[in-house]
């Protein structure tokens, strides 16, 4: 695995944005032919109850712009100090130009400052923030905005209840600065690309252009209604590749940082689903009250925003204090890919969740 130490940044501030409009896996039971005690067996065992989803016209860069805006507004951060700007997300509004370069132009930073997409999913977020460690620890940039979020509701298709009742939307933001004293960070990535098949957007790249015949929707064995066009997703190969992995690069990050599982306050995973991140847990064998996982139940699995939402929800408290807390976060998922990152955040001037503003 691809393994980094990094000493002099931190974590300054991070907001998320979500959309208003919220949907209940109660009021889709005709998606599981009418059977509400499936419903009820799913919100228990997988976890998955509420999901905040765009409106039509509202994009990932609309979610993480006000996300943005809020967070350097309340920072009291200067535009003219953003040196580097990151946007990762699978989303984008357009295929050329990159998302970076329209928010650099909405948020008015500077011509000096760079900017660049990177695109991946559900292990972005950790691999945004080692990209931003690295420009600030290389001297390169002082401080940098990392905006990481998807809307993966745009990709699925309402009828395919595989994924439907899965996917949320969110935004997110967060400052990289650079620091004067030691305040180690250790990251971990690795990527299996054998596996890229397993959750894959088939048709609307170079490779199998968008057409009629890609628009067409056809009906699986189980009943999953999608097209070409839509995001479709191996769950068996998706939750093994999860179970077996994630474990290995949670032991394999703490073992490279030289520190015990006892020395994380709190371990913040990609909010896949509850199911996963019980056997996870489990496998590690973690206090489940290390182990947030309330955020998918309120928002659904929201991709690169997840794991920022879910600090800004459930640990905001604890990241604002002055005291430091020790976090180990980690994301999987699409690609096949993983990341994970331990690093102490503390005195955060922002950390919250914020609803878009149409």
């Amino acid at each position: 695995m691809a393994q980094s130490k990094f000493d002099t940044a931190k974590v300054s501030g991070m907001v998320t944005c979500v959309p208003t409009l919220e949907k209940c896996i109660d009021d889709e039971v005709e998606l599981f032919g009418g059977n509400p005690k499936q419903i009820a067996r799913i919100k228990k065992n997988i976890g998955l109850d509420r999901r905040r989803v765009v409106c039509e016209g509202e994009t990932t860069a609309d979610l993480c712009e006000q996300a943005a805006s809020y967070l350097l507004e309340n920072s009291q951060c200067d535009v003219d100090s953003i040196d580097g700007l990151i946007f990762v997300t699978q989303t984008p509004d357009y295929l050329q130009p990159c998302n970076a370069a329209v928010m650099h132009g909405k948020l008015g930073l500077g011509k000096g400052c760079a900017a660049l997409d990177v695109n991946l999913g559900c292990s972005g977020y950790v691999y945004g923030l080692w990209l931003a460690h690295m420009m600030v620890t290389a001297g390169g940039s002082k401080r940098v905005l990392l905006l990481a979020g998807d809307t993966i509701s745009q990709l699925v298709n309402p009828r395919d209840r595989s994924v439907a009742p899965l996917f949320g939307d969110g935004g997110s933001a967060t400052l990289i600065e650079s620091l004067d004293v030691p305040n180690p960070a250790w990251f971990s990535l690795g990527t299996d690309g054998q596996g890229y098949h397993s959750l894959i957007v088939p048709a609307g790249g170079a490779r199998l252009r968008p057409s009629e015949s890609t628009a067409i929707e056809s009906k699986d064995e189980a009943g999953n209604i999608r097209s070409q066009e839509n995001l479709w997703m191996n769950g068996e190969d998706v939750f093994k590749f999860s179970i077996e992995i994630e474990p290995q690069t949670v032991r394999s990050v703490a073992e490279y940082a030289g520190l015990g599982f006892e020395a994380m306050d709190y371990f913040v995973f990609h909010q896949a689903n509850k199911f996963i991140l019980k056997n996870i847990a489990q496998r590690l064998d973690l206090g489940l009250e290390k182990v947030p996982m309330q955020t998918v139940e309120r928002f659904g699995n929201q991709s690169s925003a997840s794991i920022p939402c879910a600090l800004c929800g459930e640990l905001a408290d604890a990241l604002r204090d002055a005291e430091p807390r020790r976090l180990l976060l980690s994301g999987f998922g699409v690609g096949l890919s993983w990341a994970s990152v331990i690093l102490n955040i503390s005195n955060l001037s922002v950390c919250e969740i914020i609803d878009f503003k149409s």
